[in-house]
């Protein structure tokens, strides 16, 4: 069963985008939580150590032209300090 605990969806621009998966990011290099928030709707994780990284492309065929996306994941069991994956072998150029 999953239990969503926020969700946030709209056209940004790739600038925008860029600023919050920074944010993200510095909050991780700190090892600081991450609050996420939208109108009045908010989550605060505290992301473990060494969380399971999962980078995801698709394309979406159907009817009308396919639609691209590209997902960015961090995953761990509550409770738990580490996580599942082995560490190495992404590279984003």
């Amino acid at each position: 069963m999953e239990e969503v605990l926020f969700e946030s969806e709209r056209t940004e621009s790739r600038e925008t985008i860029a600023a919050h998966l920074r944010a993200i990011a510095d909050k991780l290099e700190g090892g600081e939580a991450i609050t996420l928030s939208d109108g009045g709707d908010s989550v605060t994780l505290d992301v473990p150590e060494r969380p399971v990284f999962e980078v995801k492309a698709e394309r979406e065929t159907g009817s009308g032209a396919p639609e691209l996306s590209v997902e960015f994941e961090l995953e761990w069991r509550e409770g738990e300090g580490e996580g599942r994956g082995e560490s190495g072998g992404l590279s984003v150029e």
